[in-house]
């Protein structure tokens, strides 16, 4: 039989109240030490309660949210289309980021204009007594013949120049010595920049910028489409490039930081580095307010332009292009317009989780407040094949998935594996989403983006068929491809999907026309909203 020890020591004394109880010869002092630091241990302590009872809550209330997923191959328009629901559903919190977005903008800029000065470093360094060559890394040519019937080859560097041997030389003069030598600061403001916004650069290039840039044909045959699968990991890496961040509230914070020091409000910005960032912010500025004349004398160059035509480099097809710009975005007093945040470019990896807060949207007839949330969980899911692996089993309860395949990547391989074309990328990736179970319940919406950009490269004499042989002799036209298109998703999501009559939604979109993806998206939230509340039985 058990016995129960008494609570007390055989001489009557409390042990906890031994451990409890002040050292022997305790001072004045020492006691009042000693109490503070038992205030502070409490303190903490009753923080540390409230911060779980907070998130408790909060974690209640997000049960409740509607939760959509954004899901593509990378650069495929996912943070775009994440601005585009921003400004046409939420557009008091958009203006209040506005500012934010300046830095990113000027980066844009700055970099495309030292992009060029490698190029032009690169041919003047073939000259004697020039400058050594400075390669690109965000700028490569076409591989395989300049007439552009040649095969691409994935593991070919290329040559720097994509000119014909019978080309003349190009001819540089002491003009573009000079603009080289007064456009050297954009070097540091370019990595002051990167520093501000907490930007890496160790990651492999964000795609196959030769085609992209181009508009021409890269030299892959249709046959050549890789069958990979779409969560393995890629092979055929190429040297880092593209800067990208991890957080996107981290950057945004360090740049409202800077803003706020330079303004004076900064009453409430206890942000370490605060003030060396501000100077940092306006000195990039002032460079870059200094050199606009030169910029846009470098963009404008009759050599120059004759020398990124020569090399197929179409800038304007690169994501956060403002070389058009230039006057405008380097002054002092330059404030970032809608459609300029909605171009910029900022690569993120890994998962980024934004809560949008719907503003004046009137519900559907026949629901209620407590039916429909006005609160929006959206995950922009990393793109790249290395960040797939594992995602979706932590989002099996996501109400809808808005699913982006860049139709204008027909001809275009990944960064990630050179042996994969993109667009076969974003079947098989739309194949492995389609069939989950985890995500059976989901509704699917299906975004054909980048169609302006489709436009551009057909008009440019691209043929589909030599990169999709099942197109076969269809029309070589935009509209001919996207329905095409459409019939294989869609066919795809009729074969695949766990559960038959799968609510599946379909659009062509251009992510950087905001007018238009404003409609679409607010179509596909109301249409996404009813569905949702038929499945309730609300409506």
């Amino acid at each position: 039989m058990y016995s129960i020890r008494p609570s007390t020591d055989p001489l009557g004394e409390d042990p906890l109240a031994k451990v409890l109880a002040p050292p022997p010869g305790e001072t004045a002092d020492q006691r009042a030490a000693r109490l503070r630091e038992e205030a502070e241990a409490k303190r903490v302590n009753d923080e540390i309660d409230e911060r779980i009872k907070q998130e408790r809550a909060a974690w209640k209330k997000q049960k409740n949210m509607f939760k959509l997923l954004l899901l593509g191959q990378s650069e495929s328009g996912k943070s775009t289309m994440l601005k585009n629901f921003q400004l046409a559903f939420a557009p008091k919190a958009w203006k209040a980021e506005r500012e934010s977005w300046r830095a990113v903008i000027q980066l844009n800029l700055v970099r495309s204009i030292n992009n060029i000065l490698d190029i032009l470093s690169q041919e003047m360094g073939k000259t004697p007594n020039a400058t050594s060559p400075i390669t690109s890394p965000f700028m490569r040519p076409v591989t395989g013949s300049s007439s552009g019937h040649g095969h691409a080859n994935a593991n070919d560097s290329g040559s720097p120049t994509a000119e014909s041997p019978s080309s003349p030389p190009i001819q540089f003069s002491h003009t573009h010595a000079l603009l080289k030598l007064r456009l050297a600061p954009l070097r540091r403001v370019e990595a002051d920049l990167k520093q501000l916004i907490g930007a890496a650069s160790d990651e492999i290039t964000a795609s196959n910028t030769t085609s992209a840039l181009s508009g021409q044909d890269s030299g892959s045959s249709g046959d050549e489409l890789s069958a990979a699968a779409p969560f393995e990991n890629g092979t055929g890496r190429r040297r880092p490039s593209e800067y990208y961040v991890r957080s996107n509230a981290s950057w945004r914070e360090a740049v409202r930081s800077a803003y706020n020091r330079i303004s004076g409000n900064d009453n409430n910005d206890m942000r370490e580095g605060g003030a060396a960032d501000g100077e940092r912010l306006e000195d990039a500025t002032d460079v870059i307010a200094s050199c606009a004349e030169d910029m846009h004398a470098l963009w404008k160059d009759e050599v120059v332009q004759e020398l990124l035509k020569r090399r197929r480099i179409r800038m304007e097809l690169a994501p956060g292009f403002f070389l058009n710009d230039i006057i405008r975005i380097a002054a002092r007093d330059y404030e970032p317009t809608d459609d300029d945040i909605v171009r910029a470019r900022l690569r993120t990896v890994g998962v980024q989780e934004y809560r949008l807060a719907m503003e004046n949207y009137e519900r559907p007839v026949g629901a209620t407040a407590s039916d429909v949330s006005r609160d929006w969980m959206i995950y922009d899911v990393g793109g790249s094949r290395t960040s797939r692996a594992a995602w979706y089993p932590y989002f099996d309860d996501a109400n809808a998935i808005l699913f982006l395949a860049p139709i204008s990547c027909f001809d275009e391989l990944l960064a990630e594996d050179r042996r994969v074309n993109r667009l076969e990328d974003s079947f098989l990736l739309w194949k492995g989403i389609i069939q989950s179970k985890l995500l059976a319940k989901c509704i699917i919406v299906l975004f054909l983006n980048k169609y302006d950009l489709l436009e551009v490269k057909l008009a440019n004499g691209v043929k589909v068929n030599r990169y999709l042989p099942s197109f076969g002799e269809r029309e070589n036209t935009a509209p001919v491809l996207a329905r095409y298109l459409f019939q294989k998703f869609r066919d795809q999501h009729r074969e695949y999907s766990p559960q038959a009559g799968r609510p599946f939604y379909g659009y062509v979109t251009t992510a950087v026309d905001t007018e238009a993806t404003a409609s679409t998206l607010a179509s596909v939230r109301d249409g996404v909203l009813r569905h949702n509340l038929h499945r309730a039985d609300f409506v």
